[in-house]
């Protein structure tokens, strides 16, 4: 047996050694991938707040929020506090057989904070777990008599086969199996809802649509679904007795500007909820679905079923004390207004950024604490640049955005040490997701970066990206 490798020895391993332990014992392609950018040849030191400190002593602006999971920034001190409080006093970590506290006041205080009759919570650990939970909890609740479940065409709902078949980005271009009876319908469009639904209804009127699963603010394409559209699908699923799941795994606890999207639309309210990421201040992995009380009483509340959903990680422990520390944060410190005041900056300064550069920016959207800014498709990827791209990513129909957008962000870290991130689904955008305990000082530095950054133009920026990955 060769040598194992501590947690002491973990601080002093080289980047080169990281490197060779992932090709051969995680993945060679996310080397290959990840390792082109500057930020896949850096070591972190530590990282506090809105900043990662770099061993080589260089400060990097984090402006990912941990693509929605740090919305509490790095190494919050009150979640640090919590969690080290319960080490210390050797609290009750997971055990079936005791009821747990920390689950039960979690589940009131989300009862407390959503609106209407969404009381009843269960925590698994994942964002995709949790939509995997609600939907089973929307097909139990029909006791299994019928059999679709619609989405959106732009939903990222996960990448697990139950979630992934509910997932309509091109980034999973793979044909997994997928759960029986999906359908879909374009976002935000009610005429192609209502022919979705028409599809599903049996020739007495009945539907056979268990469940509509929607983000109603969608994360990777950075659109929202109008009000209209919101109240009058919540209509529809009345209506019709269809369980409405809302997924906010990303935008949950106050991203764009409330505590959850939907809330910003007086009397929404869906019969299920799905949150995570930021729902364990960065340092928990844990999710949730909270369902409205008639919905999952239906479905489980009785002997025979109580234990028909289950998972080993109930967040009994530890992960649920830090949910409980990370909610009263968010509370404490109204993300909300601090995502409305970041968006208000930053939402401004793209836009400006867009105006300033017509023949690169198509336009930027987003809301709250979640703004993008989408590049042009052109111009060709010459033959020299593209013959030195691998060989998928050169078939790529999205592979001009990609490229364009992934020199951006190589371009912005290398030379501005700012950290960001592309989102992927049938646009292409340069995501700005800072965590929520950002300074609007912050938002100046990503501006002013991303200015001189886009200044150089699309043929400097690709053939700079390009000299960078054959470097590499």
């Amino acid at each position: 047996m060769s040598e194992l490798i501590t947690f002491d020895d973990c601080h002093n391993l080289e980047i080169d050694r990281i490197h060779q332990l992932y090709r051969a014992h995680v993945s060679r392609s996310q080397v290959d991938l990840i390792g082109s950018f500057g930020f896949g040849r850096d070591t972190v030191d530590h990282a506090e707040g809105a900043w990662i400190q770099l061993r080589d002593g260089r400060r990097i602006l984090d402006f990912t929020g941990g693509v929605g999971v740090l919305n509490h920034g790095h190494n919050h001190p009150r979640i640090l506090a919590v969690r080290e409080r319960f080490q210390r006093e050797q609290r009750m970590e997971v055990h079936k057989n005791f009821f747990s506290p920390y689950v039960a006041a979690l589940s009131h205080n989300l009862a407390a904070l959503l609106p209407g009759d969404l009381n009843v919570s269960y925590f698994p650990n994942s964002g995709a777990e949790a939509v995997e939970g609600a939907v089973k909890l929307a097909y139990k609740y029909h006791a299994g008599h019928r059999g679709t479940i619609l989405h959106s065409d732009i939903a990222f709902h996960g990448k697990l086969l139950g979630a992934g078949s509910l997932t309509a980005s091109p980034e999973i271009h793979f044909p997994f199996p997928e759960i029986p009876g999906t359908d879909s319908f374009a976002y935000d469009d009610l005429d192609s809802l209502t022919a979705a639904l028409e599809r599903h209804r049996g020739s007495d009127g009945t539907s056979d649509v268990y469940a509509v699963v929607l983000e109603p603010f969608s994360a990777s394409s950075l659109r929202e679904c109008s009000a209209r559209f919101l109240y009058e699908l919540r209509r529809i699923c009345t209506e019709l007795d269809i369980v409405l799941i809302f997924d906010e795994v990303y935008t949950g606890w106050g991203k764009t500007g409330e505590l959850f999207h939907f809330m910003r639309h007086p009397d929404l309210v869906p019969d299920v909820l799905a949150m995570s990421k930021s729902f364990g201040g960065g340092k928990a992995s844990i999710s949730a679905y909270t369902a409205r009380e008639a919905v999952f009483r239906r479905a489980y509340d009785n002997l025979a079923d109580a234990t028909l959903h289950s998972t080993t990680y109930y967040g009994f422990g530890e992960e649920t004390a830090t949910a409980l520390e990370a909610v009263a944060v968010a509370v404490d410190e109204d993300f909300p207004g601090r995502a409305r005041e970041l968006g208000a900056r930053l939402g401004a300064g793209l836009a400006d950024l867009a105006a300033r550069h017509p023949r690169l920016v198509t336009g930027t959207r987003g809301r709250g604490a979640l703004h993008g800014l989408f590049l042009r498709s052109g111009p060709r990827i010459p033959d020299r640049i593209r013959a030195a791209l691998p060989g998928g990513f050169a078939k790529d129909p999205q592979a001009v955005p990609k490229l364009l957008t992934a020199a951006v962000v190589a371009a912005l870290y290398r030379d501005h040490g700012v950290l960001t991130f592309f989102g992927s689904n049938r646009e292409i955008a340069l995501i700005a997701s800072p965590p929520l305990v950002a300074e609007p000082k912050d938002v100046d530095v990503f501006l002013s970066a991303l200015g001189e950054v886009l200044d150089q133009g699309a043929g400097r920026l690709l053939a700079g990206f390009v000299k960078e990955k054959v470097s590499s």
